[in-house]
């Protein structure tokens, strides 16, 4: 079974990540794996596309509206 966790303890844990917490520490305070708070960085990392600051999110959601459009 695996456990859902809240976007905002997700984004928590990232901000503590940001500031300079290990993964290892939040793992063993909080419970989600390295593995999986190391993933809600890599999606709140900002990276550039044509100039423009975007989240890994950020393209997945512009992504998923893109697929809608070309259905429709």
């Amino acid at each position: 079974m695996s456990i859902r966790y809240s976007q905002d303890f997700k984004d928590s844990l990232v901000k503590l990540h940001q500031e300079g917490r290990s993964l290892k520490s939040l793992a063993e305070e909080f419970g989600p794996s390295k593995d999986s708070i190391a993933i809600w960085v890599k999606q709140a990392t900002p990276i550039m596309i044509k100039g423009q600051s975007k989240t890994f999110k950020d393209v997945k959601h512009l992504e998923n509206r893109e697929e809608v459009y070309l259905k429709a």
